[in-house]
């Protein structure tokens, strides 16, 4: 079967029909609807002559032997947020299965190079508040005791999550296992920026991605009552705690980078109680390592200066970082000449969001990623869109970059 761009679109629709509803997409990691993700993608695998398993974190895989061991991978993920868009993650999935069936068919099932298709388990961290889960795992930069300390709004740790899909996380490191014959690494996704379809183009290669701070910052005060206490006398964290809200827009521009509280938790958490205690979870993120250290080291120092000035103190805990990631100049140049076979122009352009590139990328496996124009740069929302030709043309620029880089695996 020839390549069919138009199939990867029309099987993005089925599978945000089955997946999804009128709030958006709803595959958050290691649900029910994830669980019909991955069925709905093994379903079509089953058609190639592929070997497929799932690995110790959870991640799934489809390899195609080849004649050589080394191995072309190409990945994505199917798990969203809540209420996401249809093509996160999961375009990168479909495009990559839609590459397989080509590859399969044109070397009647034994390329010259191993081809394997990954979906990684719970890129977004939706649920658990740490992104790149299965990823992590595989590259090696990984603590389970660490990880086994989260859990989601209801209580249930990761440990639980995992158990529900046959994973112990205490196994997940030996997923490292997967990327030991890995030669070079390709993702395709969606821009979720403004830059492509400001400048009018439809692609662009991505340069790397940028580093990213990632911690909890929980104010301590005094719980009163709401009526009896004065408002000159409390010692309120909630109050803190907006001081430091409004501070960071103002750390963001100071150094170029953005910052982002996420989520705020109160307790006690009633009405007829001043906040005792406050805590904020803090992204931040800078193309420069030094600059991102900068930022935290800002926040941090703004935060106890508001929590001395309204009668509070202060802590704070780790729940994640990366530094920036730079993908490999000769992908990246396969990856514009893709893209230039199908249009004439192109554009290059670094990374605000994570993906699990990053990850395999630190890893020490040659890495680029392919980026498709966003409509109105909108994403995690069920307004999330791509134009229905980008998606096809996407489709085909990676197609184009899988037998620039198998070529490239072989010159090695």
């Amino acid at each position: 079967m020839p390549l069919d761009p138009a199939r990867t679109v029309q099987e993005l629709r089925q599978l945000r029909e089955l997946t999804g509803d009128e709030h958006g997409a709803q595959r958050v990691a290691f649900t029910d609807p994830w669980l019909v993700a991955r069925a709905f993608l093994k379903q079509r695998l089953d058609a190639l002559p592929v070997e497929q398993h799932q690995d110790p974190a959870g991640n799934y895989w489809a390899t195609l032997k080849g004649d050589s061991e080394r191995e072309l991978l190409i990945g994505g993920h199917l798990d969203s947020v809540p209420n996401g868009g249809w093509l996160d993650g999961c375009l990168n999935v479909l495009a990559g299965l839609e590459v397989m069936r080509r590859v399969n068919e044109q070397y009647a099932g034994r390329p010259p190079v191993t081809l394997r298709l990954v979906d990684w388990a719970d890129e977004e961290g939706a649920r658990f508040g740490r992104s790149l889960y299965g990823s992590s795992a595989a590259s090696g930069y990984f603590d389970a005791e660490q990880m086994a300390k989260l859990t989601d709004r209801d209580g249930v740790s990761l440990g639980a999550a995992l158990e529900h899909i046959g994973v112990r996380l205490e196994d997940a490191p030996q997923a490292r296992e997967e990327l030991k014959n890995a030669a070079a690494y390709l993702e395709l996704h969606i821009e979720q920026g403004p830059v492509l379809e400001g400048l009018g183009l439809p692609l662009g290669p991505v340069l790397g991605t940028v580093g990213v701070e990632r911690h909890t910052v929980t104010f301590h005060g005094q719980a009163a009552h709401s009526g009896s206490t004065p408002m000159n006398a409390r010692r309120d964290a909630l109050l803190a705690a907006s001081k430091l809200a409004s501070e960071i827009y103002v750390i963001a521009e100071r150094h170029g980078g953005v910052c982002t509280i996420g989520s705020v938790k109160t307790l006690p958490g009633i009405v007829t109680s001043v906040v005792e205690t406050c805590e904020l979870t803090l992204d931040q993120r800078h193309l420069d390592a030094e600059a991102l250290a900068t930022m935290w080291k800002d926040a941090q120092e703004v935060a106890q200066w508001f929590a001395g000035e309204t009668g509070c103190t202060v802590s704070f805990g780790d729940i994640w970082n990366i530094g920036p990631i730079l993908f490999h100049p000769e992908l990246i140049d396969a990856c514009e000449a893709s893209i230039l076979e199908l249009v004439p122009t192109s554009h290059r352009l670094p990374s605000g969001p994570l993906h699990d590139a990053a990850e395999v990328s630190r890893a020490g496996v040659p890495t680029v990623m392919l980026f498709v124009q966003s409509l109105r740069g909108i994403s995690h929302n069920k307004i999330e869109d791509t134009l229905e030709e980008h998606i096809e043309l996407s489709v085909r620029a990676l197609d184009n970059l899988t037998d620039r880089a198998m070529a490239w695996i072989e010159r090695q």
